[in-house]
């Protein structure tokens, strides 16, 4: 079992992508803690997908996780007040979430494995359109100047099959479910294709 690591975990309705943004406000008392940690040490943490409960802690509630998530790195970090963070977090790796204990602070800990990076893989010509339509919609917040409220980080990877169906993925108006199988396929050209399915 030693490709097994454990994580700490931020349960949300939402998850996240690799190299997805993850705007994220923080308050909960058992979170501040773990992000000025994460944040000083240069350590991700790891965002897990609701199945059935609160984001919000309920005293005695264990929230049921989906299987599957992705680990996030804060980019950027403003303390707002003492007691309230905002954040700005990078998708890293998938992850298999396999066990989840409580921690400390309330802070929930996950058994998890790494589900390997995409490999490089070009856009088939029959998914150019996909890529078009992504990099005009980038064009145009540049020439407008307000690249910087596009949820996308540079650098603009369109001419990848995981980065550009991870990006219609997280943008797309689908079922969590829909998401998560996603997020699970392992195949890069297969999860463009499922985009294009579904669009």
């Amino acid at each position: 079992m030693s490709d097994h690591h454990t994580v700490p975990l931020f349960p949300l309705s939402q998850g996240l992508f690799p190299d997805g943004m993850l705007p994220l406000q923080i308050f909960e008392v058992r979170y501040l803690d773990l992000i000025k940690r994460c944040h000083q040490q240069q350590l991700p943490f790891g965002v897990a997908w609701i199945k059935q409960g609160s984001e919000v802690q309920v005293p005695g509630e264990v929230p049921a996780l989906h299987s599957l998530g992705c680990m996030a790195h804060i980019r950027e970090m403003e303390q707002v007040q003492p007691t309230f963070f905002r954040i700005v977090c990078q998708g890293g790796l998938r992850f298999q979430l396999h066990d989840v204990q409580p921690g400390p602070f309330g802070v929930w800990q996950g058994s998890v494995s790494y589900l390997p990076q995409d490999h490089e893989l070009e856009v088939p010509a029959a998914m150019q359109p996909y890529a078009d339509r992504l990099g005009k919609v980038i064009a145009k917040a540049q020439q407008q100047g307000v690249i910087d409220r596009l949820p996308i980080f540079p650098p603009y990877h369109l001419d990848q099959c995981g980065w550009l169906a991870n990006r219609y993925a997280e943008a797309m108006p689908i079922k969590a479910e829909i998401k998560l199988q996603l997020l699970g396929e392992l195949d890069p050209l297969k999860r463009l294709e499922e985009i294009a399915r579904l669009s």
